[in-house]
């Protein structure tokens, strides 16, 4: 197997690992206030001992099922926000086909789940605050976004050997605006003067 055939296995096994961890993390919030409820008797049941080594957690847990079950009783318009978060998991998740189809053409995408992995950490530490989230729950919502950005690194990364490798004679790239990022520089192009075809 060429090396090209081998960075292209890779990047395609890193995408799908990484759409199918956005796709559960995206159907999951459908069924939002079922998963709050049995995560809730769990930490009262069966897993108690979890519960009673971290109080607070349980007390957390129970505020947030006290407030799903009045939301889904009197205002079930609320939970269709977590509905929209769900879908918008989902729709991201089809953009990734682009890279896994063409990768080099399509680096683009990775690019933008990057900058959204990196969007999560002042999402959470601002409206975390906001919305009055306890911090350690902040952390979890932002290890979303530092888990999430390794794969799409190491995808970017293997991107850019494939790029180098499959580039047609006369393929130069073309110098970054000074100050740009390394990671989020111009994708190389042909060199000017370069014929095509």
């Amino acid at each position: 197997m060429s090396e090209a055939n081998a960075l292209s296995r890779r990047i395609r096994a890193w995408l799908a690992f990484f759409v199918v961890c956005l796709v559960l993390s995206g159907v999951t919030a459908f069924p939002l206030v079922t998963e709050v409820r049995l995560m809730h008797e769990a930490l009262t049941g069966w897993a108690s001992p979890v519960g009673d080594a971290l109080p607070g957690l349980l007390e957390w847990i129970g505020r947030v099922r006290a407030g799903l079950d009045t939301a889904d009783a009197r205002y079930p318009f609320l939970l269709y926000g977590t509905d929209w978060l769900a879908f918008a998991h989902l729709v991201i998740a089809v953009a990734f086909y682009g890279p896994y189809r063409d990768p080099v053409r399509n680096i683009w995408v990775v690019d933008f789940g990057v900058i959204a992995c990196a969007g999560i950490v002042p999402l959470a530490l601002i409206c975390g605050r906001i919305r009055d989230i306890p911090f350690w729950w902040t952390v979890i919502d932002m290890a979303f976004g530092v888990f999430g950005v390794v794969p799409l690194l190491v995808v970017r990364r293997h991107i850019k050997r494939l790029e180098a490798l499959t580039a047609p004679a006369g393929y130069a790239a073309p110098v970054a605006p000074p100050g740009t990022p390394a990671a989020l520089a111009a994708p190389a192009g042909p060199a000017p003067g370069t014929p095509r075809g």
